[in-house]
């Protein structure tokens, strides 16, 4: 039963976007969790103390600009191999 209703939670909260990655969503999450852990001030205003849930909601938002890299240069081997 526990199980359950964690992917529920997990479900509402991570993207369901063919074009994003969970496993990038929860990287740049992590990442984000970890600047307001040390000091940075929250995008969005919050009554959650816990940092993971704030980073959770700004990148669920798009508040947060990250780049995939790997995929960029991708795209460009393969413009170049052309």
């Amino acid at each position: 039963m526990a199980e359950s209703n964690l992917r529920q939670t997990a479900q509402s909260v991570i993207p369901d976007d063919p074009e994003a990655s969970a496993y990038r969503f929860i990287i740049v999450a992590a990442k984000r969790a970890r600047q307001l852990q040390n000091g940075a001030r929250s995008l969005l205003p919050t009554t959650s103390k816990k940092p993971t849930m704030a980073a959770i909601e700004e990148v669920r938002r798009g508040l947060i600009p990250y780049e995939d890299l790997a995929a960029k240069q991708a795209l460009e081997d393969a413009a170049n191999k052309k």
